[in-house]
């Protein structure tokens, strides 16, 4: 279900493997970044399991997203100035 969310909030942009997405939990729960609740059984027939962000994990994804602004404008910049020379 969250691989699909990623997909639908980008506009396709993002395609998340589930594979990839749950070693990349498994990472956060290993660095204290995260961690996992059990839940109840889903419609097939599976455990569910639940995410959340430590604190820890929160403060990282304030630094991380504070950086990828900065990079995303820096590139937004680049790519608008070749844009006024055309």
């Amino acid at each position: 279900m969250f691989a699909r969310s990623i997909q639908r909030q980008s506009d396709d942009v993002f395609l998340v493997d589930h594979g990839s997405l749950y070693l990349a939990l498994q990472r956060l729960e290993e660095n204290g970044s995260g961690r996992c609740e059990n839940g109840g059984v889903s419609d097939n027939n599976r455990r569910a399991r639940f995410y959340k962000l430590t604190a820890k994990g929160r403060n990282r994804l304030t630094d991380k997203t504070a950086e990828w602004k900065k990079i995303a404008g820096a590139m937004a910049r680049i790519l608008g100035a070749g844009e006024s020379e055309a």
